[in-house]
């Protein structure tokens, strides 16, 4: 996908690897770890990193919608 200034967005994806969790990026598998929670802190904190040197970014969760509920009430 291609940003504001024609530059590519650089996508993050915390899928399932192995025993445990990592996050995928431009093919490679980087930052294993037996944690969901700490995969997502991961590719959070390298997506900060290329945003803050201009680079739009984006970060997924294999298998989640981007929605999320409360109760019985979905938020989108």
């Amino acid at each position: 996908m291609t940003g504001k200034m024609g530059q590519t967005r650089a996508i993050f994806t915390i899928c399932r690897h192995l025993e445990g969790w990592a996050v995928e990026h431009d093919g490679k598998m980087l930052d294993h770890t037996s944690s969901k929670d700490e995969a997502k802190a991961s590719a959070n904190k390298r997506a900060r990193l290329l945003q803050d040197a201009g680079r739009p970014c984006q970060v997924n969760v294999a298998g989640e919608t981007g929605l999320f509920g409360f109760g019985d009430r979905v938020m989108r």
